[in-house]
């Protein structure tokens, strides 16, 4: 940390405090609604858009990624997508399984 006033210092430990806040209040946001008794599709879809807001957060902050070049964005980009086939091939697959006409 060599070469950082102590005004840095404070301003980056109290966005750390900011997104620590943030993601408590998120893990009980995540509990609240566990209590809601959703069906199952929109219970899945409401927990899963919050841990991708927790987890933007700590890759955000935590990892530092939001200080990074583009040729990380892009190789986070790339990791999505495969991670979308790989979701979407299998699931496919049985969903024609469960067709009636396949």
């Amino acid at each position: 940390m060599a070469g950082h006033t102590v005004e840095e210092i404070k301003k980056e430990t109290r966005g750390y405090i900011l997104v620590f806040v943030a993601l408590a209040a998120l893990t009980v946001v995540t509990v609240g609604v566990s209590y809601l008794h959703l069906s199952i599709g929109p219970a899945i879809v409401l927990a899963l858009f919050i841990a991708t807001i927790k987890g933007s957060l700590v890759a955000c902050f935590f990892m530092h990624l939001i200080s990074e070049r583009k040729l990380i964005y892009s190789v986070l980009i790339l990791t999505v997508v495969f991670f979308i086939v790989l979701m979407v091939v299998p699931l496919s697959s049985f969903l024609d399984h469960l067709a009636p006409w396949g």
